[in-house]
């Protein structure tokens, strides 16, 4: 088990380390995450669609 003061210097760690993304590197998240929603709802929506014809 973790004791809560290594748990902090962990968080305090992990914390140093990250960055505020550029510009750039968000809008490429953004799209690459937006993608996968649309793949993902577009299964989804197939999936409802061969439910409602089979049942």
């Amino acid at each position: 088990m973790i004791s809560l003061g290594k748990a902090y210097r962990e968080t305090r760690r992990i914390l140093r380390l990250t960055r505020k993304p550029k510009m750039s590197e968000f809008i490429e998240t953004a799209k690459i995450t937006g993608l996968g929603m649309i793949i993902i709802g577009f299964i989804g929506f197939i999936i409802l669609i061969i439910a409602e014809i089979l049942f």
